[in-house]
């Protein structure tokens, strides 16, 4: 009995408060009191809650601290550094860019520079005194017949749906204003994508959302249609993205309004899943002929595929029908395992998909190796928020990157991870009209430009210390890594970087031989059986 007490001490602690309120006349605080006590009676004789039925009231006190534990932990617990998925540093960096703050550092790094996952560029003895600090890419092999002059940070894919309207205004105006792209994801052309006439590459995922028949097949004339906007300078191929690869785009129910559903063609107020792979094609060289089709329906604008890389024989299938066919995209992004979304599986997030650095590494090796890096570009994208992210990346062989919640972070999200609610705090991801109204879209572009500006002028820093005037001129020797405390080595001796055109002239003398053999530009397929062959295997990577 004395332990049903001391269980249940709230309520019955209120019922004597109540009774002597009463007495004393003060009906308003007994009746609270008591609804108190009517609450640990309604907790105590419930059946589905182990917790408040033991500890009636005492038990919510629990549920409280667990809805309030993440902004204890942001505010309060963690550490300027290791804070996830973005420490406190990434986003307060990126709030002092965006809004014109100081971005400078008093007193030295706080990083331990002997742990493990320490790395820094190469300075010079002899810097450049004048680098680019707004370094272009041209995108466009010879099939293209418009190529386009891209930036090396640009906003990654992010679909309206996942984001507020007011929030792809914002994003619009700041590729606008910041002479960038702005990538659209998958979920279809917004009339607010085009208001302020950014530069805009038009992504096409396995739903064809804005180019889709009423079976949710490709339409060819849809897509020709939307693809003609002069805001539309390049079309991307979704295959996969990193925080889900495999499973297809989600919106929740709770997002899909009327006016998203008739702009991606499907129900209102139900999920909007995307299928796992397209109906459009199933084997590389029927990607290939895909992708051809999609550049010529947009006369001649660049076209590219996007995908987080798995199997590692993939790829190199990608490429084989690349030499089969003669087609060639024009670019091709890789997305990391690391990369956000609004709403995944957890699972997929944590465990499934390679991390950017090895993606990165792999593609590199299946272009360069191929012989074909010159006919198609390569991008990078996951967790980039600053210069020295923008520097690794382009060192080991990304001709540019993309960023998606940097640039959410630019335009006011706090990561409140509320995305997959629809109760986004700053309207950044919600549909409710209340709290996008604190989002002004003309505040927020202006700073989302700033913020790229500032990233680049971050980035000339760092390619001018190692003695370059473009990024392009960074190589994998430039970017050390610590291998311990006591050791550290550059990058192209952690990672293999392939020389021009071995895999076409000499595949079994390479790390990559199993693959390669494995790869078949008629099925994705593996074309041997990869467990004996790997197991007699020379040249296994360490790296994979």
């Amino acid at each position: 009995m004395f332990d049903l007490i001391q269980r249940a001490i709230i309520p019955i602690v209120a019922a004597v408060l109540a009774l002597a309120a009463l007495l004393a006349g003060w009906v308003w605080v007994a009746l609270l009191l008591l609804a108190v006590v009517a609450l640990g009676i309604y907790d105590f004789l419930q059946r589905d809650w182990t917790i408040t039925r033991n500890f009636p009231v005492a038990g919510r006190i629990r549920w409280l601290f667990y809805r309030l534990r993440p902004y204890l932990r942001a505010y309060i617990v963690e550490d300027d550094l290791h804070g996830t998925p973005y420490s406190f540093e990434a986003r307060n960096l990126v709030h002092a860019r965006a809004r014109g703050e100081t971005d400078t550092h008093p007193f030295g790094t706080e990083r331990d520079v002997d742990a493990e996952e320490y790395h820094w560029i190469g300075h010079s003895i002899a810097p450049e005194p004048d680098p680019d600090i707004s370094p272009r890419v041209i995108v466009g092999n010879d099939q293209c017949a418009r190529p386009y002059s891209a930036s090396v940070l640009n906003i990654s894919a992010m679909s309206f749906g996942a984001l507020s309207a007011n929030a792809v205004r914002a994003l619009n105006l700041g590729a606008k204003k910041g002479n960038f792209y702005h990538d659209t994801g998958e979920g279809g052309l917004s009339p607010y994508h085009l208001e302020h006439g950014g530069d805009l590459v038009w992504e096409l995922g396995s739903g064809y959302f804005g180019a889709r028949d009423k079976d949710g097949r490709f339409d060819a004339g849809k897509f020709r249609d939307n693809a003609a906007h002069d805001a539309v300078r390049m079309t991307e191929i979704k295959l996969s993205q990193g925080a889900k690869p495999g499973h297809g785009g989600l919106l929740p129910a709770a997002k899909v309004t009327e006016e998203i559903a008739r702009i991606r063609q499907v129900p209102a107020h139900q999920d909007c899943l995307s299928p796992r792979g397209h109906s459009a094609f199933s084997t590389p060289i029927q990607m290939m002929e895909f992708a051809a089709r999609m550049r010529d329906l947009s006369d001649g604008k660049p076209v590219g595929l996007k995908l987080c890389i798995g199997q590692p024989h993939e790829p190199f299938a990608m490429i084989k029908a690349m030499l089969e066919t003669g087609i060639y995209p024009d670019f091709i992004v890789v997305d990391g395992g690391e990369g956000g979304t609004g709403a995944a599986p957890l699972e997929l997030s944590d465990w499934v998909g390679m991390p950017l650095t090895e993606g990165l590494v792999l593609m590199r090796n299946a272009l360069v190796g191929a012989g074909i890096k010159d006919k198609v570009r390569l991008a990078a994208s996951g967790k980039v928020y600053s210069g020295m992210g923008l520097a690794e990346n382009i060192a080991l062989g990304a001709d540019w990157c993309n960023a998606a919640r940097a640039f959410m972070l630019s335009v006011g999200c706090i990561q409140a991870q509320r995305c997959h609610l629809g109760t986004c705090p700053t309207g950044v991801t919600s549909q409710d009209p209340g709290r996008q109204r604190g989002l002004i879209p003309e505040v927020q572009g202006e700073r989302a430009a700033r913020f790229h500006a500032k990233t680049l002028e971050a980035m000339a820093d760092i390619v001018a210390a190692a003695g370059f005037r473009h990024p392009q001129d960074l190589q994998p020797h430039h970017l050390m890594h610590r291998t311990g405390p006591e050791k550290a080595m550059p990058m192209d001796r952690i990672h293999t970087f392939l020389p021009e055109g071995i895999l076409r002239d000499a595949p079994d003398d390479t790390i990559y031989a199993d693959w390669w053999a494995a790869a078949r530009a008629d099925s994705f397929r593996p074309g041997i059986d990869l467990v004996p062959a790997r197991a007699a295997a020379k040249n296994i990577p360490a790296e994979m």
